[in-house]
């Protein structure tokens, strides 16, 4: 797994606002790279609505979010229709190259894990939880303190 440090893999996946590549999607702004396992599923629909409620002081603190699984676009279109949208790209890693690159593959092998990472301006790894849990508020709080928070 890619370690607080390092330099975050790149990648393109097909998403719901087009092609996005992590290298041209942070360019010059903080990304928090956030995988989830499966579109419409109550653990994950709590993850990234957490972002979604949070997207302005995300913003306000020089972030974007992109949100990644394995789900295809069709589902993550279902998906946001469902939820009254997202006011960030959901990416479709249906391949799992992406899971694999980060280490977040789920032990069946079928689908990323709930896991964030947060990447400064320059691309490189500031934050990794690879066991996200959307219902722990402290490690909401941590994302949020990587980014700068002073607490």
């Amino acid at each position: 797994m890619p370690q607080v440090g390092d330099k975050a893999p790149d990648f393109t996946l097909p998403s719901t606002e087009g092609p996005v590549t992590l290298s041209q999607f942070a360019r010059g702004k903080k990304v928090v790279l956030a995988f989830y396992t499966e579109d419409n599923t109550p653990s994950c629909s709590r993850e990234l609505a957490s972002f979604r409620e949070e997207y302005a002081t995300l913003r306000e603190m020089g972030a974007e979010v992109l949100a990644v699984s394995a789900d295809s676009l069709d589902s993550h279109r279902s998906f946001c229709d469902v939820a009254g949208g997202y006011p960030f790209p959901l990416a479709s890693d249906a391949q799992q190259v992406v899971a694999r690159l980060y280490d977040v593959l789920s032990e069946d092998g079928t689908r990323s894990r709930r896991a964030v990472f947060v990447l400064d301006e320059g691309g490189a790894i500031i934050y990794a939880n690879p066991w996200y849990q959307p219902g722990n508020p402290a490690q909401l709080l941590e994302v949020f303190q990587a980014l700068g928070l002073k607490v």
